[in-house]
């Protein structure tokens, strides 16, 4: 089985800021993680990543915080519950 996009959405929040949202399913879980999803959520706030959640392979599922991009480990329970967790970190941000 391919990779199949489950999210490929952008959708403006303010004039200045935007969520991107990037899904797949995919056959095999990537290095790191225990599901079979492969994700990068990213909000950006005038033109800087400001939060970014992501499985990259061999790291596993983590998150990204500020300007800086503070790492840090994120527990994966379901697609649902990524996406909640998410969009709370954005509603605290902006």
């Amino acid at each position: 089985m391919p990779a199949v996009a489950l999210h490929d959405i952008r959708r403006s929040l303010t004039d200045d800021a935007f969520v991107e949202l990037k899904v797949w399913e995919v056959p095999e879980p990537v290095c790191g993680s225990d599901h079979r999803y492969k994700y990068r959520l990213v909000l950006v706030v005038n033109g800087r990543c400001v939060l970014r959640y992501d499985n990259e392979a061999g790291k596993g599922d983590h998150k990204h915080l500020g300007v800086d991009e503070r790492e840090m480990p994120y527990v994966f329970v379901s697609l649902s519950q990524l996406l909640d967790d998410f969009f709370a970190d954005v509603s605290t941000l902006l």
